[in-house]
């Protein structure tokens, strides 16, 4: 099975998944969906379960139970790579994540290895948010980016795209990170190795229904992971050099 495949995690995600899908899946009717539903007590996983029945494009991963964010996505991806996808995409349940952007960073991952969907990259598209979550999510940045050297505008985005032999390269096993730190790590990582990363404008709205998963503690495993994080390479502050398997160190195709 090759293409595209777009993973949202789930948790009391009820109210959202099936119009999410019916979005999802009319943007890009080549992708397909992996649900990841941390046995959700509203019932999420029962109905993710009609979906998948309904349209072979939807599948269903069942955890027994709430690990967060960081294992939700592990999971997907060993099982994504199992199956054999070239892209595998990142997403929320929702709809903070517009569908519409899903065909713009598949087309962007041609000529990337790792595309980051970008609230910040020229100028700020947030749509609904209070100053302080604002302030909170710009000095999250500012402070990964001076850690770790990163240049990345979003580099706690939950919108992106890999490419298969990036998370081939990344040994998923030792990825310690769980909250929104998950998201850094694995783009340090990626970038750490030398593969290529651009971002993508996209436009982020607050979420249209359900409860935010956001909250103290979160907040906090990010602010000290982020130190072990720079800490695993030595500090460092940029790539060694490109990666050889990376889309900006091979020959152009003439075909």
């Amino acid at each position: 099975m090759a293409g595209s495949l777009i993973v949202i995690p789930t948790f009391n995600e009820k109210q959202n998944v099936a119009s999410i899908a019916t979005a999802v899946l009319s943007a890009s009717t080549e992708s397909h969906l992996l649900f990841v539903d941390d046995n959700s007590p509203d019932g999420t996983g029962a109905l993710l379960d009609e979906l998948a029945a309904g349209d072979s494009r939807i599948h269903v991963l069942h955890r027994s139970e709430k690990e967060g964010l960081g294992r939700a996505y592990l999971a997907a991806f060993a099982w994504a790579l199992e199956q054999g996808y070239e892209l595998i995409m990142e997403m929320d349940a929702d709809f903070s994540h517009a569908p519409a952007d899903v065909p713009r960073l598949i087309d962007a991952a041609a000529h990337a290895d790792l595309v980051l969907g970008s609230r910040y990259v020229d100028g700020i598209r947030v749509i609904n948010w209070p100053l302080s979550r604002l302030i909170l999510s710009k000095g999250a940045a500012f402070y990964v980016r001076l850690i770790t050297g990163m240049p990345f505008t979003d580099p706690t985005g939950g919108f992106k795209c890999f490419r298969r032999q990036v998370l081939q390269e990344i040994d998923l096993n030792r990825v310690q990170s769980n909250g929104y730190s998950f998201q850094i790590e694995m783009t340090h990582q990626v970038w750490m190795k030398g593969f290529r990363v651009v971002e993508v404008p996209i436009i982020f709205e607050e979420r249209r229904s359900g409860q935010s998963k956001m909250n103290r503690a979160i907040v906090l495993e990010a602010l000290w992971r982020i130190w072990r994080i720079a800490y695993q390479y030595g500090f460092r502050r940029r790539p060694r050099a490109k990666h050889p398997l990376s889309v900006g160190t091979r020959e152009p195709s003439h075909g």
